[in-house]
C-alpha cells in the first residue's frame, strides 16, 4: 500500500486530483463507447452501476457533444 503524504492537506489534495481523473477517463471512455454503438446497459455493465444511473450521468453532455444516443 502507497503511503500518504505527511501533511494531511496534500493527501486530501491528491484525493481530489485522482477523482477528476478518474471523472474525465470517464467521460471520455463513455463517450468513446456511445460513439461506437454501445448501449446503456452495455456501458452500466462495464462501468458496474445501473443503466438508469450511467444514462443520467453522462446523456446531456453527450447530447451536446453530439454523439447520436441509442434508445435502448
Amino acid at each position: 500500500m502507497s503511503e500518504l503524504p505527511n501533511q494531511p492537506a496534500d493527501g486530501l489534495a491528491a484525493v481530489v486530483a485522482l477523482r477528476r481523473l478518474a471523472d474525465q477517463l470517464e467521460d471520455a471512455a463513455v463517450e468513446q463507447a456511445m460513439r461506437s454503438g454501445w448501449s446503456w446497459p452495455q456501458v452500466a455493465e462495464a462501468l458496474g452501476i445501473t443503466r438508469q444511473a450511467v444514462h443520467k450521468k453522462h446523456a446531456q453532455r453527450l447530447i451536446a457533444a453530439g454523439v447520436r444516443l441509442r434508445r435502448r
